[in-house]
């Protein structure tokens, strides 16, 4: 497993840099924010939960192959302790067309502070209720 830099700060910035990752298709970048536990997981909406770093990067691997992924978190509630902090989020996907589209997708993100910072341990996306099932192999837009 590769040396993962001190990350200084809070999980709120932690999460900002995921979405930023995720905007540019940054695989190493996002992957770099992961807890180094082989207990960290990753769920898509509609897909199996992914145990573990190489599942994860798989996933994400396969997701970037088309292209980045325009989401924007929005409606956080956060619940924290000095170790850890639970966020649940509504993410907005940008469907890149010109025709706005509401798409939603409801997230939770879970951090935990290491000796190296603030990383991701979960996280766990879902479709939001009322929307149509979307897969994620076809999606142009989806993580």
């Amino acid at each position: 497993m590769p040396v993962k830099k001190q990350l200084n700060g809070s999980a709120d910035e932690v999460e900002t840099a995921f979405y930023n990752a995720l905007s540019r298709a940054d695989l190493e970048g996002l992957m770099a924010l992961w807890a180094e536990d082989d207990e960290i997981v990753c769920v898509h909406p509609g897909a199996p939960r992914l145990i573990g770093h190489a599942a994860i990067r798989a996933s994400w691997e396969a997701i970037f192959e088309r292209g980045s992924v325009h989401i924007r978190p929005v409606q956080l509630h956060a619940t924290h302790n000095m170790l850890s902090s639970v966020h649940s989020v509504i993410e907005q996907v940008d469907s890149g067309s010109d025709s706005p589209q509401d798409m939603h997708i409801l997230a939770t993100n879970v951090y935990v502070k290491t000796p190296r910072g603030w990383r991701i341990a979960t996280h766990h996306a879902s479709i939001a209720a009322g929307k149509p099932p979307l897969d994620i192999f076809k999606a142009s837009v989806l993580h």
